[in-house]
């Protein structure tokens, strides 16, 4: 009778372990707008580290959202496919029914591995993901296994794709040639004098844009020294304003507003005979930030989170080729080197000076752009803390719209003493369109 009760008893605790093991084997993999957010972030950290110029950034942020934003268009009828609304873009591979598929699982998935491959620290992403992947599998392996295929086939697709924007083949295209003889074009600026970057990023395969030139912005004014011209005028404003901005000392909210928008991540610091740089991140990716900022505050969902990261990453991307484009068409010169040669050979701006030609400024295009789109995401009015800059020790701003911050960072390269006012005017407006036709022509959500 004792061993009958004892056998019973142990098929009894048996049959509980297994099903409290069954239990915990298929409990769902939750995944949160932070997961994402977090993957961003540390996708940034990582650009910041390897150094990349503002285009390619662009290009690093732009890929793998959409990859993520195409998975979850897939399941949320909320969200459309941006198949055929990017010419060039076919549909991704179909989810297979009969597996147990988590969208926003493999949407993440998709989202780290691409990235991955689009940065030289991979090891660096890699112990991110493998982390996650740990927890995952743990929590439901089934799950994790048929959500990791899908987002790995959709990447492996967007990769694919991404092979075919002509970026491979500008990496072996010839440097910029500086044309010295002419005082109106653009020549290397201290203190590194680094060859013009991305010369040939206008052959770059837009996403919405029907060519590089389409926002072909119309040309700065006519270069002159003559004291009676629009040039000499605009080179003299830069030069009157580095001088006030500076009489008033480092504390001046001119420096502080230069400081905050500088975003250049080729900054060098010379030390006697050591020279080194100052890791930031990239104008595109400060409005990266801003769009994660903007998600959190207004509540965004997981898919409207990676909605509002796809289509801000798209228009900025654009806004670089556009940029691009303009800037070795004019090749126009700095304000450094003429305030040098004709004012002030001592002379240095409150910004280092970023070794490409001027005309458009790259910022005011991407504030431009991205601005127009984030207020079609969430309105005109949205007031936000932008603590972007906190990790590059620089204190947190308050704009009352993204427009406001837009409109800031355009004057603040004049602040800097890196652009005449006629580039982050008509850079400003030139961004603006590039925004507009993106809102426009990608119809992702019901909005």
């Amino acid at each position: 009778m004792v061993r009958k009760t004892y056998k019973s008893s142990l098929a009894l605790l048996m049959i509980l372990f297994l099903v409290f093991s069954c239990k915990d084997i298929s409990e769902p993999i939750i995944v949160t707008t932070e997961d994402f957010h977090t993957s961003v972030d540390k996708v940034m950290e990582v650009m910041v580290h390897d150094i990349f110029s503002p285009p390619v950034a662009s290009r690093i942020f732009a890929y793998p959202n959409i990859a993520a934003y195409e998975i979850i268009a897939q399941k949320d009828t909320l969200y459309h496919s941006l198949k055929n609304q990017i010419k060039h873009l076919e549909g991704i591979p179909k989810a297979d029914p009969q597996k147990l598929i988590n969208y926003p699982l493999a949407a993440l998935i998709a989202h780290i591995n691409l990235s991955k491959q689009l940065i030289f620290s991979e090891d660096k992403i890699e112990k991110h993901r493998d982390s996650l992947y740990s927890l995952w599998e743990a929590k439901n392996l089934r799950e994790f296994e048929d959500s990791k295929e899908y987002g790995l086939a959709v990447a492996t697709f967007i990769t694919n794709w991404m092979g075919a924007d002509n970026y491979a083949q500008t990496r072996t295209m010839s440097k910029f040639r500086v044309n010295s003889k002419e005082e109106s074009r653009w020549q290397p600026t201290p203190p590194s004098y680094m060859d013009g970057l991305e010369p040939h990023w206008n052959k770059m395969r837009p996403f919405v844009l029907d060519s590089a030139a389409q926002f072909k912005p119309i040309p700065p004014p006519k270069f002159s020294m003559d004291k009676s011209s629009i040039f000499y005028k605009e080179l003299k404003e830069v030069y009157d304003i580095s001088n006030t901005i500076s009489e008033k000392g480092d504390q001046s909210e001119e420096i502080a507003i230069a400081q905050f928008w500088d975003c250049n991540p080729y900054v060098t610091v010379t030390r006697g005979h050591l020279m080194f740089a100052v890791k930031k991140i990239t104008p595109g990716a400060h409005w990266i930030g801003i769009t994660k900022i903007a998600s959190k505050k207004s509540g965004a969902d997981f898919n409207k989170t990676i909605f509002a990261y796809t289509k801000t990453s798209i228009a900025i991307a654009d806004a670089f080729i556009s940029c691009w484009d303009e800037k070795y068409r004019s090749n126009l010169v700095r304000p450094e080197t003429l305030i040098k040669t004709y004012f002030d050979d001592e002379w240095k701006p409150i910004l280092q000076t970023p070794p490409f030609p001027e005309y458009t400024s790259g910022h005011s295009v991407a504030s431009g752009a991205a601005s127009t789109v984030l207020t079609s995401i969430f309105g005109n009015n949205f007031y936000f803390d932008d603590d972007t800059e906190l990790a590059f020790g620089l204190p947190i701003r308050s704009f009352a719209s993204f427009k406001a911050a837009a409109d800031e960072a355009t004057i603040s390269r004049m602040y800097g003493g890196i652009h005449f006012r006629s580039s982050v005017e008509i850079g400003l407006d030139q961004g603006k369109k590039i925004g507009k036709l993106v809102t426009e022509n990608l119809i992702m959500a019901h909005e």
